[in-house]
Formats: structure tokens, C-alpha cells, sequence
């Protein structure tokens, strides 16, 4: 059994910083790939930012600059620094994880945590 906890989420205003914290528990024996993605009401789920075992990051185009992401492996958890953020970051962020649990190497979620940015 594997278990991502997200937390971090909330209300900031425009221009306002937060940060959003995964950590993966339970059966994890290795994990591969770790990001963050979002989904606003009435969208799609999209990409933020990914970042791989080695430590490559990947952005959105829309939070090139103004997001970072970082992960811990000695923790098993993957972090989203959001500055300047803006209400059209509004959304709830879902940690992503591929990571093998003793059988198989799989993708699993976290529950979401709310992000609401103020004008």
C-alpha cells in the first residue's frame, strides 16, 4: 500500500507565494519521476512541472519562472515553490509519483490540495 500526502494549499493574493509539499509512504521501494499537476473548474488536468530521478526539471510554459520544484529522495517527497502567483494559478494541485512498490512499477495520486489565488 502506497499513501502521498500533499499539503501546503490555501488562499494567498496575486502576486502572493506558496508551497506545496508531497510525501510518498507505505510500500515504496524506488521511485522514478515525481511532479505536480492541476486541475481548474471545467478544465483538464494539466501539467505543472515534473522533475526525474536525476533531477531534470520540467515547466509549464505558464509557470516558467515563477515556479520551482525540487525533491528529497532521502524523504521520498517532491516540493512546488510558487511565487508571484496569479488568480489564473487557481486550481487543485495533484502530486504525481511513478514509483515501484516492491511489484511493479506504477503512477499513483495524492487526494489534491485546494489552490485559490485572490485578485
Amino acid at each position: 500500500q502506497v499513501q502521498l500526502v500533499e499539503s501546503g494549499g490555501g488562499l494567498v493574493q496575486a502576486g502572493g507565494s506558496l508551497r506545496l509539499s508531497c510525501a510518498a509512504s507505505g510500500s515504496v521501494f524506488s521511485i522514478g519521476a515525481m511532479g505536480w499537476y492541476r486541475q481548474a473548474p471545467g478544465k483538464q488536468r494539466e501539467l505543472v512541472a515534473t522533475i526525474t530521478s536525476r533531477g531534470i526539471a520540467n515547466f509549464a510554459d505558464s509557470v516558467k519562472g515563477r515556479f520551482a520544484i525540487s525533491r528529497d529522495n532521502a524523504k521520498n517527497s517532491v516540493h512546488l515553490p510558487m511565487n508571484n502567483l496569479k488568480p489564473e494559478d487557481t486550481a487543485v494541485y495533484y502530486c504525481n509519483v511513478y514509483l515501484f512498490d516492491g511489484i511493479r512499477w506504477s503512477e499513483y495520486w495524492g487526494q489534491g490540495t485546494q489552490v485559490t489565488v485572490s485578485s
